[in-house]
């Protein structure tokens, strides 16, 4: 097939490695403008514009896809079929009826569960058990095209979304690839409106830590936001980045946010229900260091208040 790619981040660049290795033809890709990045905020290139200089592909970075300029782009390729991967910009009904087998998204989720932007983190925070990989026709609404293949993903106990957005970019990589392959004998499945949910974009401002939460909900909610934005709490009037905890049991009557344990490998703060156990965290403009070495250069006593102040 003649196809435009349409993606952004490392999880959309293994579809698209996955599609030039298989011996499509992949005359346009389409990435998001390159972004400010790092301390220096230089300029960057995505992972898929990266990976498409390197296959020699053609590669434009058109802001919207609502202008008339940008759409004559996508008009122009005469393409079969566009592959979309993470792309970050709204495809318009115009550029949506374009080709002649229309589009597809490569979606990290099992749908109708966790449509919107921010599927595999959500799915960690809720606590579920499984995810995955749909390949469903692209619609005008959001996520509610029907699906063509479906392959099921286990969450680990242990995921951030790091961890769960690579093990889904190989399958994702691996699916579209077969649903190509086998495009002609797919059969769309409507999907139910049954059990709809809807993941909306990660905020900064979900980053501070609620401590009147379970601890179970705030131990997921630092997986999920590994390795953005970060959970963070207020401790000796210095915001500090969780990036390992445990829910433990609580046997005190402290309030929620006050450390109610310090041992030489971690310290305990005490929540709604339960109390997180703190392994790893991050100084400002510092790295990711175990509780130990943050103990050691850091007198914390017991009861010292972790809310916002």
């Amino acid at each position: 097939m003649k196809i435009i790619f349409a993606g952004t981040p490392p999880f959309a660049a293994a579809a698209l490695i996955a599609l030039h290795a298989a011996g499509h033809e992949i005359a346009l890709v389409l990435s998001q403008p390159d972004r400010p990045s790092g301390r220096g905020l230089k300029l960057t290139a995505s992972a898929v514009s990266l990976t498409a200089t390197q296959f020699n592909l053609r590669v434009e970075k058109p802001a919207s896809l609502k202008t008339l300029e940008a759409q004559e782009l996508v008009r122009d390729v005469n393409a079969d079929i566009i592959v979309v991967a993470a792309y970050g910009l709204l495809l318009p009904q115009a550029v949506l009826d374009m080709p002649r087998f229309g589009c597809i998204n490569i979606h990290g989720s099992l749908l109708p569960r966790w449509r919107g932007a921010a599927p595999v983190q959500r799915a960690i925070e809720a606590g579920d058990t499984h995810t995955g990989i749909d390949i469903m026709q692209m619609e005008a609404g959001l996520d509610t095209g029907p699906v063509l293949l479906e392959e099921k993903v286990a969450i680990a106990p242990d995921d951030t979304s790091a961890t769960l957005f690579a093990k889904l970019s190989e399958v994702g990589a691996s699916a579209v690839v077969t649903a190509l392959a086998q495009y002609a004998q797919l059969r769309p499945q409507i999907q139910s409106e049954l059990g709809v949910t809807y993941a909306k974009k990660i905020e900064k401002a979900e980053a501070l830590i609620k401590w009147h939460e379970s601890a179970a909900a705030i131990a997921r909610r630092i997986r999920a936001f590994d390795p953005f934005p970060g959970c963070e709490m207020i401790i000796n009037k210095e915001k500090v980045k969780i990036w390992r905890a445990v829910a433990a049991h609580n046997a005190s009557n402290a309030s929620p946010g006050l450390v109610i344990d310090i041992s030489a490998n971690d310290f305990t703060v005490s929540c709604a229900e339960g109390a997180l156990r703190i392994t790893t965290v991050q100084r400002p403009g510092g790295k990711r260091i175990s509780a130990a070495d943050y103990l050691r250069a850091t007198k914390i006593l017991i009861g010292a208040n972790c809310n916002e102040t």
